[in-house]
């Protein structure tokens, strides 16, 4: 099953990601952990990346395409896969040709995300900073929220209230996608 998963910094999808990938047996993949990972290489494109997480921008359309693409090519996500944080934009999900069964939106308020995020040990990631977060907020309600509607008109998104707690959402996805518990 190719599951993606969609949703504000903060809204719970790494949490619920890696329940449905053991469950499902299906790899998880974040896009924020691979641009993460590049952002610590010394190259070009580790300090291009670096520098747009750190000011709370994404990473553009083409190139995120590409990292993704390429990633996905890999044997192990052949049989399906759960992708966190892409596509964040409509230009991106309309070019994005890989079969997804389900969209999954775990939606949580702007304060609820802040305040989870606030709270976090994250270790003082550097593309967390107060600033970073309230810009990434800010795109997410610019950007991807059209994503949404893209997906909806497909007939693909589940909406989940990603305010309640952990297993209750887990088992609201499950449901919703018609997994037993």
């Amino acid at each position: 099953m190719k599951i993606i998963l969609i949703g504000i910094q903060g809204a719970g999808k790494s949490t619920q990601g890696n329940l449905l990938s053991e469950k499902l047996k299906a790899p998880y993949l974040s896009t924020g952990h691979i641009f993460r990972d590049l952002a610590k290489e010394h190259s070009p494109l580790g300090r291009y990346i670096k520098e747009i997480m750190n000011a709370g921008y994404l990473i553009p359309d083409k190139k995120t395409l590409e990292i993704v693409s390429e990633y996905l090519k890999r044997p192990e996500y052949e049989k399906g896969y759960i992708l966190d944080g892409f596509p964040r934009t409509i230009v991106q999900a309309k070019s994005f040709k890989n079969g997804i069964d389900k969209v999954i939106y775990l939606k949580v308020s702007d304060k609820e995300a802040l305040w989870r995020l606030s709270y976090r040990n994250s270790d003082a990631r550097q593309d967390e900073t107060l600033t970073a977060l309230r810009k990434r907020i800010e795109l997410f309600h610019e950007l991807t929220e059209p994503v949404l509607e893209y997906y909806r008109k497909k007939r693909l998104l589940v909406e989940i209230d990603g305010e309640k707690e952990i297993k209750e959402i887990y088992k609201e996805i499950l449901s919703k996608i018609k997994i037993d518990p």
